[in-house]
Parts: structure tokens; sequence; C-alpha cells
């Protein structure tokens, strides 16, 4: 049978307590800012579908696919619960859009004069409903023209 020398304990050398003057130490420096400012991208000549939006997204920023997926999953549940009808009513990606949920009342039926044929009617009854409205902001608008 072989056998096998152990290396003996390695000990910890003693502290020497000396008084040391304090040094200076540099500020940490800032860290890097990822995206100072939007990456510019070429105008796409095709609507992109949700895959290929996610796969330019994971290009562009360097992030993975799979988290351009959960950032974009989170961003349509926040939409969601922000219009809905016992949320805050509106929802806005900051310098792109705002979109606002516009409760519109029931109206009643009445009686009116259609315009096209100046003969009486009455116009139906409808429902109370809920519109989304869309405002762009100043970088979307100069984009479009």
């Amino acid at each position: 049978m072989a056998t096998t020398k152990k290396a003996p304990a390695k000990t910890a050398a003693p502290v020497k307590k000396t008084t040391v003057a304090k040094k200076t130490v540099p500020a940490k420096a800032a860290p890097a800012k990822v995206a100072a400012e939007p990456v510019k991208a070429k105008p796409f000549k095709d609507k992109l579908n949700k895959t290929q939006l996610t796969a330019h997204l994971a290009a562009a920023s360097g992030v993975e696919l799979k988290g351009v997926r959960a950032v974009l999953a989170a961003l349509e549940a926040t939409m969601l619960a922000s219009l809905h009808k016992k949320g805050a009513g509106e929802f806005a990606i900051p310098g792109l859009v705002c979109v606002a949920a516009i409760q519109v009342p029931a109206k009643k039926a009445r009686k009116g004069i259609n315009p096209f044929t100046k003969e009486e009617q009455v116009f139906k009854a409808k429902p109370a409903t809920v519109k989304l409205r869309a405002t762009f902001f100043k970088k979307l608008k100069d984009a479009a023209v």
C-alpha cells in the first residue's frame, strides 16, 4: 500500500500591530453609461413582427433575447394594469407616447332630423363605452414627417 505524506498545516503569520498613516484612496469612477443617446437605426422598409422586434432590440442593446422578451412582457402587463378600469387610466412611455382611456357615457334614444334626407327619424340609444386615445410626442411626430 502506498502512503501519502500530508503537508504540514499552514499557520497564519502573527499580525503586527503598527500605526499606519491614513492612505488617500482615489474616488471610485462613476459607472459608464450604457446608452446615453438612443441607438439610431436605419428606417425599416417592412413592419416588424414580435419576433423580429425582440431580435432587433436584443442586437441593438446587447441584452440577451430572453431578457428582451421579459422586459416586453413586463411592459405589456404594466400597460394593461394602468389602463384597467380600476387603474390610473393613463400610461406613458416617456418621450414617445401617452395612452389614455376615455370613458364615453351612454346616449339615450332621441328624435332628430337626418341631415342627408331632411326627414325626421329616431336615433338609437348607445351604451357607455371606453375609447383609447394615444398622444404622440414630438420625437415620433418628427420621425413620421
